[in-house]
């Protein structure tokens, strides 16, 4: 059962975030603007509230779950550098010929 769990994707790219971060504060905008020119049309800010959470479920709806569009772009990440013995990890390794010569 856990691996069904597991199998679920959970990431974006930063291309995705990018767009979920404007579709998010597009359908908040839009609904805000429908939502105050609704209510003041009809004198009810109830209304007003109302479309605004209508508005931020959607947005959140559309917006939190990692769907397939973003994750379009993953990125492409350097190969693992393979592990070297511990001696050689511990101290860098001087050239001598990148010594500085000290002034008298």
């Amino acid at each position: 059962m856990l691996s069904m769990f597991k199998s679920i994707p959970t990431h974006m790219d930063y291309k995705g975030q990018k767009l979920a971060e404007q579709i998010f504060q597009g359908i908040i905008l839009v609904s805000a603007v429908i939502g105050f020119v609704y209510g003041l049309f009809i004198q009810q800010f109830g209304w007003t509230v109302y479309i605004m959470l209508a508005g931020f479920t959607v947005s959140c709806l559309l917006t939190l779950p990692p769907w397939p569009m973003y994750r379009r772009n993953p990125l492409s990440w350097q190969p693992a550098v393979p592990e070297t013995s511990g001696e050689n990890r511990d101290k860098p390794q001087e050239n001598p010929s990148q010594k500085k010569k000290k002034h008298k």
